[in-house]
């Protein structure tokens, strides 16, 4: 992030991943050469992305982006990566809303070709808001924007939330039910649990984030509501902007059924993430942004249903993030980036705000 090394994303070879790319192109394309093969600078640390253009004669020179499952030699952040289910997410938004996604082009489930399985899609022009260094430092373009435009996108965003929450049938969605008992929120919660056991397993535990834990039982919702598709990682970050409009709506792996709250605190602790990280570093940030009673009263205009137990879900969201980024910061160790400190807790780059969170101070 913004206040340490960036750790290393893969162990793969981009000059290798390009050689195979090509040869794998011409068994769906015959002809085609995969051209301009690059790993972004940006490129995260669960599923990898290439940037490529297709040369053919028909059709014409296609950019295309391919999401590739993550290196099980790379310490992965997540425990599996199902690039099927991302694949499906991504075509049934496409199909049953008006949201923009990129179109996909091909899946495959074969590991051979690439390593792992992956699936290609049409690459979007447009912009992101950066997280390196995070689009809340002075001299990013959305810093460096107006009010009016940043309210703008920022109505536009929760426009995607609303649209998707009440416009996928969920019918439509069952194979993104977690499993587990209970209803869809309990599942939720359930499954960060078990992501919490595999990121510790042999490693130290974090009392902190099993304090989080502990409250989210002392605030659990009487009424949790009905689940709907949510994008799970609902954040700027993952959206490509023409100006300030959303054109593309990216990373879907996170994708589940689950209360509509579950995205809007995401939504909410994210940008308060970037922000806190900001201000501690002695800038302004932007802290009229994506404010948590901008989002909801914007969501409840568009939906007609006003959020609840929001203070519940921005701790789930924190703890979530607190989790992740346990994970990265185990990962550095494995790489030997950074040293083990005598305090776990002090890995979770927010630690300062989940601990408000959990003593219930934060949005004093």
């Amino acid at each position: 992030m913004a206040t340490a090394p960036r750790p290393r994303t893969s162990t793969r070879d981009p000059e290798e991943l390009a050689r195979r790319l090509t040869t794998w192109l011409g068994t769906r394309l015959p002809g085609a050469k995969a051209a301009g093969v690059t790993v972004p600078a940006s490129n995260g640390m669960s599923s990898e992305t290439l940037l490529f253009d297709i040369e053919h004669p028909r059709p014409p020179l296609r950019s295309c982006a391919l999401r590739l499952a993550a290196d099980p030699a790379a310490y992965t952040v997540f425990p599996e990566y199902d690039m099927t289910r991302q694949y499906r997410t991504l075509k049934l938004v496409a199909d049953r809303t008006d949201l923009p996604v990129p179109r996909v082009l091909w899946l495959e489930e074969d590991p051979d070709p690439l390593g792992a399985p992956f699936f290609v899609m049409e690459r979007v022009a447009g912009r992101v808001p950066p997280d390196v260094m995070p689009y809340t430092y002075e001299g990013s373009w959305l810093h460096a924007a107006s009010d009016a435009e940043r309210e703008h996108l920022e109505a536009a965003t929760v426009g995607l939330l609303a649209r998707l929450h009440d416009q996928v049938p969920l019918d439509d969605a069952e194979f993104l039910t977690l499993p587990g008992e209970g209803d869809a929120l309990r599942r939720h919660v359930t499954a960060q649990r078990a992501y919490y056991s595999w990121v510790i397993d042999g490693l130290a535990r974090s009392p902190l984030i099993e304090a989080a834990f502990d409250r989210l039982e002392q605030l659990w919702p009487q009424e949790p509501g009905a689940p709907v598709l949510n994008w799970g990682d609902a954040r700027i970050g993952n959206v490509v902007y023409d100006g300030f409009d959303p054109v593309a709506v990216l990373d879907w792996e996170m994708a589940a059924l689950a209360p509509r709250e579950v995205d809007l605190g995401w939504t909410v602790y994210l940008h308060r993430f970037f922000h806190d990280l900001t201000a501690a570093s002695g800038q302004r940030g932007l802290p009229d942004f994506l404010r948590r009673d901008r989002v909801e009263a914007r969501y409840a205009a568009l939906t007609g249903h006003t959020p609840r137990d929001m203070e519940f879900y921005t701790l789930y969201a924190a703890l979530r993030h607190a989790i992740v980024m346990l994970r990265v910061a185990y990962r550095q160790v494995h790489f030997a980036e950074v040293a083990v400190p005598a305090d776990p807790d002090t890995l979770i780059l927010h630690h300062g705000s989940l601990r408000a969170m959990v003593q219930g101070s934060y949005w004093d």
